[in-house]
């Protein structure tokens, strides 16, 4: 009943927020909510557009972190950790930040972001446009005296564009070193398609050998998050399940299903819209998640924790990701169309 006015509230503001470019709005976004988190009167605004009831569910523990609730919010959101306390105002059990580079990057040409309203989708071709782990990793250490003891965050590390195949371990090393000491967990992108080249890193031995690495780096820095592995939608289903099995003999903690979709299958959108080049994410990919998902968790029995990122924009759709085996449900483009209101629906359908 709460969530009846939030979401009217909602459908009133979009039509206007989509008459602006979607990259311009999505950094408002950012600011205002880093604007909310770190006030107490911010903080209370926050908590009342994502209407999380004070505790609407037990808090579940898993790899060694407590999480107040299930659901949290995917990496790309917030690549730079700029709004983690405003996160944390809308009753998220959980933050990812990232995805994050050792240096900073520009990412793509502009426009590289675009709505496709018709289908509840985006398509971005962002290229890991971020400030670099070090400013992330200070962000992340400021931000926590603002957050409750029982929220996660997850930083997300990838590959820089410049970076040749070869030397691609060495970013990820180079990441570890600066922000494992503040993270929570660590994601491990290996699935973006807007990075050349990075998801050859999705082969079983190349796939171990980077997760063996990092493990080792965390035992000489003395910081050893969980690792989670991101993969990709787009994987066949044998390959996914060779990539399951394979993980459960490294040091990955987690799995999370999964990045956004180089296909577009039957979309309604317009023509040109659909044809714009990258990363398809939001309501299309809900039937690929929960397939991945519930493949993923038949291998890996409680071997991994299974993360559900892609197409959840309802209570409905958390029910089922959950049911399908999920352990955590992520959103992301969700709160693009359904807006914060979609925070409280998730985790009373968590409960």
């Amino acid at each position: 009943m709460g969530l009846d006015w939030r979401a009217l509230a909602y459908a009133l503001a979009r039509p206007i927020l989509f008459r602006f470019d979607p990259e311009r709005i999505h950094r408002l976004t950012i600011r205002l909510l880093a604007g909310t988190g770190t006030h107490p009167a911010g903080r209370a605004i926050a908590a009342l557009a994502g209407g999380v009831d004070r505790q609407p569910a037990p808090p579940i523990e898993l790899v060694g972190l407590r999480f107040r609730n299930r659901i949290g919010v995917g990496a790309g959101f917030d690549k730079d950790a700029i709004a983690v306390a405003g996160w944390a105002a809308l009753g998220l059990g959980f933050i990812e930040v990232g995805t994050v580079t050792p240096v900073a990057q520009a990412g793509n040409p502009q426009p590289r972001l675009f709505r496709l309203p018709d289908d509840e989708a985006l398509v971005n071709r962002m290229g890991f446009n971020n400030h670099g782990a070090a400013a992330l990793a200070r962000r992340v250490m400021l931000a926590r005296r603002y957050l409750p003891p029982d929220v996660v965050i997850g930083v997300n590390i990838g590959r820089a564009t410049e970076t040749d195949a070869g030397h691609a371990v060495d970013d990820y090393l180079a990441c570890h070193r600066l922000v494992a000491p503040v993270a929570d967990y660590l994601a491990i992108n290996v699935s973006s398609p807007n990075t050349p080249g990075l998801r050859d890193l999705q082969t079983p031995a190349v796939l171990a050998d980077l997760l063996v690495r990092l493990h080792e780096a965390g035992i000489q820095g003395g910081a050893r998050p969980p690792l989670f592995v991101k993969l990709a939608p787009d994987l066949d289903p044998h390959a996914l399940d060779a990539l399951v099995t394979a993980l459960l003999d490294t040091p990955a903690a987690g799995l999370i299903l999964s990045n956004t979709t180089t296909t577009r299958g039957d979309l309604r959108s317009p023509p040109t819209a659909v044809a714009e080049g990258g990363g398809l994410s939001g309501a299309p990919l809900l039937a690929a998640t929960l397939d991945a998902v519930e493949r993923a968790r038949r291998i890996a029995g409680a071997g991994l924790v299974i993360v559900a990122s892609g197409g959840i924009g309802s209570a409905a759709a958390t029910r089922a990701a959950l049911d399908a085996g999920a352990d955590l449900v992520q959103l992301w483009t969700g709160l693009v169309y359904r807006g914060p209101g979609l925070v409280g629906e998730a985790v009373r359908a968590s409960a």
